[in-house]
């Protein structure tokens, strides 16, 4: 046991859920925790938060997909919430920790027991960083493991805005998760998978019951942290840039469907050497790429 866990023992505070502002979400869940343990710092206020969980045993597909999303997720400011274990949520916290975000760990054992023993140090990075670990279960609470990890689960969702579900077998305690989330209204999304995949049939379920499926970081990012039409607008405009006109011109008659060469050229008036020089520039640059045949897409 490291010297700084031995610090977190003695230091742990206790607040009831209405007392804070980032915990008061958890005032309207069903069974509404009496007090929260935690080590570290919760954020002032009430701010944006995802819960990423899924399999402690994932692919290398489901771990990818699990560290992008936390990695994108809290650099754009979102909190970060899963519950330490190993596999899918320790990925979460990782990739938020790498982007410089906040992440919050729930436990399912008492605040003086953190499981499992191998992320001790995981916890310490996340206290040491800003973030928090958290259990409704005092110190020394005497605990069955075969509920309490269920009934941490409300608080995940309780936490979250948004509840990604990357990998999960067909009974998983993520799925759990899921249910909680559904109950409290929250916006569920599902990692598709292989429908041969035993890890795959947990996500495939939630998907035909109607959770919406996660394809990249801006499926969740757009719900986060929704924009008007003038805003969207202005950020598609503002991709379409390029370092001169000519590249500008290109891309954006590229981004209007404009995708053959010559098309290009009798819009634009460039000569065939200038185009040439423009466009490869701009596959270098990785704006754009060829689909053969002198035709072009955005990248």
């Amino acid at each position: 046991m490291s010297i700084l866990f031995s610090h977190f023992l003695s230091k742990n505070n206790e607040i009831r859920p209405q007392e804070a502002d980032f915990t008061e979400v958890l005032s309207s869940i069903a069974v509404v925790p009496k007090t929260l343990y935690f080590y570290g710092k919760l954020p002032e206020k009430r701010v944006k938060s995802v819960a990423i969980v899924g399999t402690r045993k994932p692919t290398e597909y489901g771990a990818r997909i699990a560290k992008k999303l936390a990695y994108d997720v809290a650099k754009r400011g979102a909190v970060v919430v899963s519950g330490l274990a190993y596999g899918i949520d320790s990925i979460a916290h990782r990739g938020a920790l790498e982007a410089g975000g906040t992440t919050i760990a729930v436990l399912g054992t008492p605040i003086d027991y953190i499981y499992p023993r191998a992320h001790v140090g995981l916890a310490e990075e996340i206290v040491q960083t800003g973030g928090a670990v958290m259990s409704e279960l005092a110190p020394g609470a005497e605990y069955h493991a075969k509920t309490c990890f269920l009934e941490r689960n409300r608080i995940i969702a309780g936490l979250a805005d948004v509840v990604v579900v990357v990998e999960a077998a067909e009974r998983s305690g993520s799925l759990n998760t899921a249910a909680h989330a559904l109950e409290q209204g929250k916006d569920i999304f599902a990692v598709p998978g292989d429908i041969t995949r035993p890890l795959s049939k947990g996500c495939n379920k939630l998907l035909r019951q109607g959770a919406m499926p996660y394809l990249e970081p801006s499926d969740v990012l757009d719900v986060l942290f929704p924009v008007s039409k003038k805003q969207r607008k202005d950020t598609q405009m503002q991709l379409l840039l390029g370092d001169n006109e000519v590249e500008t011109a290109i891309l954006r008659l590229v981004a209007a469907g404009v995708e053959r060469g010559e098309e290009i050229l009798a819009k634009t008036g460039l000569g065939v050497a200038e185009f040439n020089q423009n466009i490869m520039m701009l596959e270098i640059k990785g704006r754009v790429m060829a689909l053969g045949m002198n035709r072009w897409a955005l990248k």
